[in-house]
């Protein structure tokens, strides 16, 4: 078995994959392919299934049902291989604190069996690429929580991985070195030619940086496409309208029925409209909303974002969704540890 298919250039291939717990499906028939050199991107709430995809990709978690290959190699009869193929970054830091930064690295590399020689090349290479040069030999109890990440993202790349895994590999940092880390990100696609499959649910995050994005939402695929094509799938602008009180129950279907407004939703008192034309239809609903005894009190146009998309596939923002109590307990751990 080849690590990529020649034929279709995928580096990752998911048929029906299948993850329960107990009477919970977390993962219910997944089927998704990642191409090689792209980065892929898992977006949704804490919850949604993304980290237990990750888990079974990275066979940490024996799926229920389906099959994955990674690298060509089966998820559950060639683990070893997989893992051999593989860098991961984990949502949690798994530095050891009372090490430093370079023996964290070595640390690591003697695990993949790298020789020494080769290891203490690499990890000062790596030091390097994520600027901790300076801060090799200081203890990792010492470092920030933007060190502590990109320390992790060196780790990952450690064996020379041919795809890297990151599972929200920014949650908890400020807007500064979230940044930075989406820099590094760029320039291992660009400098190495890897593929990189990351988890988040941050709606910038992953239109900034990935080539194609999986909304994922209660274990299921609801979309998948770029995220330029997610957004012009919704086929207009959004305008996003409130009245001075209440309205009546037939206001909806009033605005409905203007031309080139394609769907309504009410929306925190309000409703948002997806249009052909915002700027020519605004003075229409403008005019059914005077029609109604009412006040429009705002009104703004913009174009598609993928919190759009999201609510267009579920119903739903992604700022409405909310993780179970132990997912939303280990972004509160992580997010303190990286602002320490």
């Amino acid at each position: 078995m080849t690590e990529v298919d020649e034929m279709n250039g995928n580096v990752i291939e998911v048929s029906d994959l299948v993850k329960k717990f107990g009477e919970l499906t977390a993962v219910d028939h997944v089927s998704f392919q990642v191409r090689e050199g792209e980065i892929f991107g898992f977006l949704g709430p804490n919850g949604a299934g993304k980290t237990t995809t990750i888990n079974m990709l990275t066979t940490v978690l024996r799926p229920n049902g389906g099959r994955a290959t990674v690298s060509g190699h089966d998820v559950l009869h060639e683990a070893l291989e997989v893992r051999r193929s593989i860098g991961l970054v984990p949502q949690e830091y798994t530095a050891d604190e009372d090490l430093t930064g370079k023996e964290n690295l070595l640390l690591v590399a003697s695990l993949y069996e790298v020789p020494k020689a080769e290891a203490r090349q690499r990890a000062s290479e790596l030091l390097e690429l994520v600027q901790l040069k300076d801060a090799a030999d200081r203890t990792v109890d010492t470092y920030s929580g933007g060190m502590r990440r990109r320390l992790e993202l060196a780790c990952g790349l450690i064996n020379r991985p041919k795809v890297l895994f990151l599972d929200e590999p920014t949650l908890g940092l400020d807007v500064q070195t979230r940044t930075a880390v989406w820099n590094y990100i760029r320039l291992l696609k660009e400098k190495y030619h890897m593929t990189l499959f990351m988890t988040t649910h941050y709606l910038e995050e992953a239109d900034n940086l990935c080539d194609r994005i999986a909304i994922i939402d209660h274990g299921k695929i609801v979309a998948l496409d770029t995220p330029t094509a997610l957004k012009e799938s919704l086929g207009g602008d959004i305008v996003e309208i409130h009245v001075d009180r209440p309205a009546e129950d037939g206001l909806a279907a009033a605005l409905q029925a203007i031309p080139n407004v394609k769907q309504v939703r009410s929306v925190d008192g309000g409703y948002r409209l997806t249009v052909v034309s915002g700027e020519e239809t605004a003075p229409l609903i403008l005019d059914v909303i005077r029609a109604h005894n009412l006040k429009a009190t705002r009104i703004s146009i913009a174009k598609p974002t993928l919190d759009e998309v999201y609510l267009a596939r579920t119903g739903r923002t992604m700022r409405d969704q909310e993780g179970s109590s132990e997912d939303a307990f280990r972004q509160r751990v992580i997010t303190r540890r990286a602002r320490a």
